[in-house]
């Protein structure tokens, strides 16, 4: 997360090939023989039979269908029904009710299912060159327009009402004191919605309570709590090395951290900080403010609610090879029927629907779409970093970024993290605590299960190295550092 985890964060993984991210497959139509309650062929009916005996045929054969057939059939009926009058009502509006994403509805570029690896790539091969080209042309846009900071305050009066425009000389934090309520007094915590979500949060919680009055400050008869927020965010991106680099950080003395390394608070919750979502994820404005949306992209982004409260924030965002970085995502976050295979499907879903958008819209609308984020099997747009990064460098100075690469941090721990501490201005560690510091092993590793399913195929992984290719290119001429080319990985 240099520069600027990245539907997953520090959250519980969940299964995000279910439901949302499951595509209707054509092939599964068509399949099964159908009866219906007007299926004579079993009745041993005469082929010449009057038609006027089929009223009375009905009304004796339905006496002897079950209840729970008749009910059935009658919810169905009933359900049938108010799907045409939706769709009558909604014509000239957003159409049928469950009528699926238009990303969906694009033909196949490329070929899909388990047998992709045996058969030979070259149509593959042209269609990604096709697509290439079309990335590259649509990568040289006009940077985003940054909104005033007076709309950006409108858009949340509250969290701009709580958080001061001056903090507290001599501490590097933005801190300020906060009047404490005496309705608190009992339970300072009991307004804290991580307590109902997270019991180790709670237990945390628990133990600050204990000696929470011993660090109020008084002042004209009335106590005064301490309030700060991040000197610095490690913003991104997931699955690139956030949760490691977090815990060797706390060892630092000078380095103090939120109970929680995720919160989520300026992306979801507006609680801030080293949460992976940071850098990437701005779809509660397309929930919030969907009518608004336009169609480059959401006109405000986190950074902006973030470079109005502390323009001087440091930012640290890590990258690794986004060929990897998805398939360690992929194995990660869905829980099972994980295969190489299974995995070579969704990226070559997620690839045509990506393209199907940029058919239609700009690169930088269909990165950010959350329609399209939501029907991706696999979170394909969390690796095209430089769209990301233009974004906070429109607001940030690239001083005030620092972006590493996993490869390096994990070849050469030492050196990389001097360079995290040097950015941050922090003191050198003692001989005993660099030694702790980089004996520690490694947090979030791969799972024993997910090692067993070995690499992606091969096929794999040439179709997103090819895809990643032109994304890859203008990240390291804006880094200027060719090694954000991966070409080595």
């Amino acid at each position: 997360m240099s520069l600027s985890d990245c539907k997953y964060g520090s959250n519980p993984p969940k299964d995000h090939n279910h439901s949302l991210h499951s595509l209707p497959m054509a092939e599964n139509y068509g399949k099964k023989s159908v009866r219906t309650f007007f299926d004579f062929r079993h009745t041993n009916v005469q082929a010449n039979l009057d038609v006027k005996c089929i009223p009375l045929l009905f009304l004796t054969n339905l006496q002897r269908i079950p209840k729970v057939k008749v009910v059935s059939f009658l919810l169905g009926l009933t359900l049938t029904f108010l799907i045409m009058a939706s769709y009558i009502l909604m014509w000239d509006k957003k159409g049928l009710l469950f009528t699926p994403s238009p990303y969906q509805l694009r033909p196949a570029v490329f070929l899909t299912g388990t047998a992709t690896a045996a058969v030979s790539s070259e149509k593959n091969l042209i269609d990604m060159k096709m697509l290439v080209k079309i990335i590259s042309s649509k990568q040289e846009y006009t940077p985003r327009r940054v909104p005033d900071e007076k709309d950006i305050i409108e858009t949340d009066g509250h969290l701009f009402s709580a958080i001061p425009r001056y903090f507290l000389p001599g501490i590097k934090s933005p801190c300020w004191y906060e009047e404490f309520s005496s309705e608190l007094s009992t339970d300072p915590y009991r307004r804290n919605l991580f307590t109902l979500r997270s019991k180790s949060f709670k237990t945390v919680c628990d133990h600050l309570k204990t000696k929470f009055h011993q660090h109020l400050h008084h002042r004209d008869g009335k106590d005064f709590r301490l309030r700060c927020l991040p000197y610095f965010y490690i913003i991104g991106q997931p699955k690139c090395g956030t949760t490691d680099l977090f815990h060797r950080l706390l060892l630092h003395p000078e380095l103090k951290f939120n109970t929680m390394k995720e919160p989520h608070w300026w992306t979801r919750k507006r609680f801030g900080e080293a949460s992976a979502s940071t850098m990437w994820d701005n779809q509660a404005w397309s929930y919030l403010h969907g009518d608004r949306e336009e169609e480059t992209g959401p006109p405000f982004l986190a950074q902006d609610f973030i470079h109005a409260v502390q323009p001087d924030a440091k930012i640290i965002i890590m990258l690794r090879d986004p060929v990897e970085r998805l398939y360690s995502d992929y194995l990660y976050f869905k829980m099972a029927n994980k295969s190489a295979e299974d995995f070579h499907q969704k990226v070559t879903e997620s690839v045509q629907l990506f393209q199907s958008c940029l058919s239609g819209r700009s690169l930088r609308s269909c990165v950010y779409n959350t329609s399209l984020s939501n029907v991706m099997p696999v979170r394909l747009n969390l690796g095209m970093y430089i769209v990301f990064l233009l974004d906070w460098l429109t607001v940030f100075h690239q001083e005030q970024i620092l972006v590493l690469r996993l490869e390096d941090y994990a070849a050469n721990l030492k050196v990389t993290i001097k360079k995290v501490f040097d950015f941050l201005s922090v003191g050198p560690l003692s001989e005993q605590v660099e030694a702790a510091l980089t004996k520690q092993p490694m947090s979030n590793t791969r799972r024993a299960a997910d090692r067993n399913l070995g690499p992606m195929l091969p096929s794999t992984r040439e179709l997103l190295s090819k895809f990643h290719q032109p994304f890859n290119h203008k990240l390291a001429s804006v880094l200027g550092n060719k090694a954000f080319l991966w070409r080595n990985t």
